[in-house]
């Protein structure tokens, strides 16, 4: 469901780098999406390092994004779901049911000992009580307490999406796809990338306008940690201004050219952030990488992502 405008190559653990070291990676998404201003610079600054404390991640709450893991999944979803189970994983995000129903892919899980705790699913434009109700029912079938929209920001020509009335039109959806998830005893949220961040005509953001305009009481936030670097936004900022909305992260690195990383091995300070997670509500701590499994990387490297960012966030103190 994520989607991704390029893959720089990784570049070493060991080199420290700054939150301007980081701000200025997120330059290769200004440049992608022409963004002037895109990277006016967040108040706080990310000190380099891990931080060293008593406080940790909840092993029952760390999950994976399944996505990260898509095309092992195609080709062996019995084996792959193992393989997270071994690994530690009590809990996944799914990206869709892989070729299967909701009642097969949840029967998949079952076998495995897992939980699809949450899902990626998009609601329907223009907005469809009736086919939104659908996705709600095959969530439930799947045994999912959150639903969230994964993908938004581009416009028919592809380009990001610069006026305001149609995040304030995303916004009314929202809130109608919230509703009804909440009938449904589901808890609905929406996912961001970069694009949220452009500038958009008369100055404010996308992201300001479904913050503001969206009922904290029906739509909660999965903050993408890495796409909020990349939109030259300090997560601990957008922690501050959202207080108790955002729910879920996904955890994912960023390296010093803007690409995707293994947990650890890339410039992002989780730790720093996650000294936020009962100002933000955190619940779930989503492993992810969009380019996991993608070429010049196999489908097995994906595994390997997984077992990092598991292992990673279990060992994490802040």
């Amino acid at each position: 469901m994520d989607q991704q405008l390029n893959r720089p190559g990784p570049t070493p653990a060991s080199e420290p780098v700054s939150r301007r070291g980081v701000l200025r990676a997120a330059t290769v998404s200004a440049a992608a999406v022409g963004a002037a201003g895109l990277l006016a610079g967040p108040a706080t600054a990310a000190p380099s390092g891990q931080p060293q404390g008593r406080r940790r991640v909840p092993v029952d709450r760390i999950s994976i994004q399944l996505y990260t893991l898509r095309d092992q999944l195609a080709a062996d979803l019995p084996g792959t779901l193992d393989a997270l189970r071994r690994i530690g994983y009590r809990r996944v995000e799914h990206a869709g049911f892989v070729g299967r129903t909701a009642a097969q892919f949840r029967a998949a899980l079952n076998e495995a000992g897992l939980r699809a705790t949450s899902g990626h699913t998009g609601i329907p434009q223009p907005f469809d009580d009736a086919a939104w109700e659908r996705s709600l029912a095959d969530a439930n079938v799947v045994d999912c307490k959150k639903i969230v929209h994964p993908y938004f920001g581009r416009d028919a020509s592809g380009q990001p999406i610069r006026d305001p009335a149609v995040y304030r039109a995303l916004a009314r959806d929202l809130n109608r796809a919230g509703r009804l998830a909440e009938r449904a005893g589901l808890e609905f949220g929406y996912h961001n990338h970069q694009l949220e961040f452009v500038p958009l005509t008369g100055g404010s953001t996308g992201f300001d306008i479904l913050t503001s305009q969206t009922d904290p009481r029906l739509v909660h936030f999965e903050l993408d940690l890495y796409w909020t670097w990349r939109g030259a936004h300090d997560p601990v900022d957008v922690i501050r201004a959202n207080r108790g909305r955002i729910r879920q992260v996904h955890v994912k690195d960023l390296d010093a050219e803007a690409g995707f990383a293994d947990l650890g091995d890339g410039v992002i300070d989780f730790g720093r952030i996650f000294a936020h997670e009962r100002e933000a509500g955190i619940e779930e701590y989503i492993v992810e990488r969009d380019d996991a499994g993608t070429a010049p990387r196999s489908p097995a490297d994906a595994l390997d992502t997984a077992r990092v960012g598991f292992d990673y966030l279990a060992s994490l103190r802040y």
